[in-house]
């Protein structure tokens, strides 16, 4: 019973979040997948490594693939996304920790950067809201 509204509570926060909030959901996403394959790394449940590093890869071709490339910035970003997918690669293939971290570091610092973007625009929206 529990876990159903669990489900239900995650189904309409993904259901009513913003296009900001749901890519930060992402962006955690990928963070949780990272520390899961880290953790099946060191205990060498490979399978489980593979999963959650692919799982952490879709993310990223999702983000990827929804990427404005008319924005300024995407010229900035697609190469760190291709990097991170890339380092995802060596860390599953190899087994290799340090890959994983180089990944890790990269979206860990779009999530950050992504939570502040988020912070200003609310803090814009509220200050709009009052001069109204």
């Amino acid at each position: 019973m529990a876990y159903q509204q669990y489900q239900a509570y995650q189904n309409n926060s993904v259901n009513t979040a913003s296009p900001g909030e749901l890519t930060l959901m992402l962006y955690n996403g990928c963070l949780k997948f990272i520390k899961q394959a880290k953790k099946a790394i060191e205990s060498q449940n490979y399978q489980s490594k593979n999963e959650m590093i692919q799982k952490t890869q879709d993310i990223i071709r999702e983000l990827m693939v929804t990427l404005d490339q008319d924005a300024p910035i995407a010229k900035e970003i697609m190469p760190l996304y291709d990097f991170a997918y890339h380092a995802l690669t060596q860390a599953n293939i190899k087994n290799d920790l340090e890959q994983l971290e180089q990944a890790r570091e990269i979206i860990e610092n779009f999530r950050d950067t992504w939570k502040e973007v988020i912070k200003q625009e609310r803090i814009r929206q509220h200050g709009q809201g009052v001069n109204s």
